[in-house]
């Protein structure tokens, strides 16, 4: 199959739509088949044997960090070019628009796929009153696709309670080559804790972003004697999430990739994700397969994931004592947090990136089959 995808996040921006996105046209092109990514500009031209047409964009007010790229003509021509059987649009808002258009313009089967809730993200950006005119937004964009994919199960039935239609799970991955028990060491533990290995060590990897609700964690930092916090990545939020912890032992680490990534998970106590407007949340199963026990919110497609006293901890978002309770009763109990170990390690291992690219490649020739186009060797 040749498979034209619009992101409108790619390499090298760093987040957990980039992460499956690379994955997956990694898998892809190992699976015989040919991607062209449509993307704002990164300096990139090819990935893994894909190639990347990079459109130049603006930041985005909001979050600097993100390009809004405008389509322009020359993204028919390079479609021309590349003759697509099937166009894949990944949360369709600007360039992704682009993909839906030259869809119906050249009669090219249409997929889009939803990764970020938009609707809730507005409320922590003062915007909360325009959440019903995104779901129309969202519904007249999704509804001209032939499939419309999603992360988890609740969020499947919240896009069809909100008029999406012809919505399916596509399968969570993770790579458990990489995020795996046996990177953890005394030596991440030092650095993360900054000289404090033997301090309960309390760990969140994801963007600084104000919809993450990261300075909910600190009260869950406070309530344990001598704890240390790490915050793995950065965002837009950062200065104002170092204001907020400044009287407290908590690093900002920055961005890790890797194994240096891997070795963080691994060498950590509990990882703690107080989000409540995920759809899926990779950074959980990246932790689960590291052998991290996570408490997280009860929230969005987070109970996909977590199953609440076998592989993690899941408290109700609406209760402020119930992370700190949870991430207590994590830390008190040696023997069940080994059990919890063991637990979301074998969770993760369920879930490859190479089941959920294949499961995705079912799709595609599903809705090949059914428009009796002819595809690609």
């Amino acid at each position: 199959m040749r498979i034209a995808l619009f992101t409108e996040t790619f390499l090298p921006k760093v987040d957990g739509i980039v992460t499956r996105l690379k994955h997956t046209v990694e898998q892809l092109q190992k699976l015989g088949d040919d991607v062209l990514v449509f993307s704002p500009d990164g300096g990139l031209t090819e990935y893994k044997g894909a190639q990347i047409f990079g459109v130049s964009g603006m930041a985005f007010p909001l979050y600097p960090e993100l390009k809004l790229a405008l389509p322009r003509p020359s993204i028919g021509e390079a479609l021309e070019r590349f003759q697509p059987d099937l166009i894949h649009v990944v949360n369709p808002a600007v360039l992704g628009l682009a993909g839906v258009f030259y869809a119906k313009t050249l009669d090219i089967p249409l997929v889009a796929s939803y990764h970020t809730h938009l609707p809730k993200y507005l409320e922590h950006y003062g915007l909360g009153m325009l959440e019903g005119l995104m779901w129309e937004l969202l519904k007249a964009v999704h509804n001209q696709a032939r499939i419309n994919l999603c992360t988890s199960t609740a969020m499947q039935t919240e896009l069809t309670d909100h008029g999406i239609e012809r919505v399916q799970v596509w399968q969570r991955g993770v790579d458990t080559d990489l995020f795996r028990p046996a990177l953890a060491s005394v030596a991440m533990r030092d650095r993360l804790s900054q000289g404090h290995p033997d301090a309960p060590l309390l760990l969140y990897v994801g963007r600084l972003s104000a919809e993450k609700e990261v300075d909910r964690i600190k009260p869950v930092l406070e309530s344990i004697p001598g704890a240390r916090l790490a915050l793995v990545g950065d965002g837009p939020h950062r200065e104002e999430l170092e204001k907020h912890f400044a009287d407290t032992n908590t690093h900002f680490v920055g961005y890790l990739g890797g194994e240096e990534l891997a070795a963080a998970y691994a060498s950590a106590d509990a990882f703690i994700f107080p989000s409540r407007t995920e759809t899926l949340g990779l950074v959980l199963l990246e932790a689960m397969a590291a052998g991290c026990p996570v408490v997280a919110a009860n929230s969005g497609g987070i109970p996909d994931i977590v199953t609440h006293g076998e592989n993690g901890y899941l408290f109700e978002p609406t209760d402020d004592n119930g992370s700190i309770a949870a991430t207590q009763q994590l830390l008190n109990g040696n023997t069940a947090r080994d059990v919890l170990r063991q637990n979301a390690r074998a969770e993760a291992e369920r879930w490859g990136w190479n089941a959920a690219t294949r499961q995705l490649q079912q799709v595609y020739r599903a809705i090949l089959a059914e428009t009796d186009l002819p595809m690609a060797a």
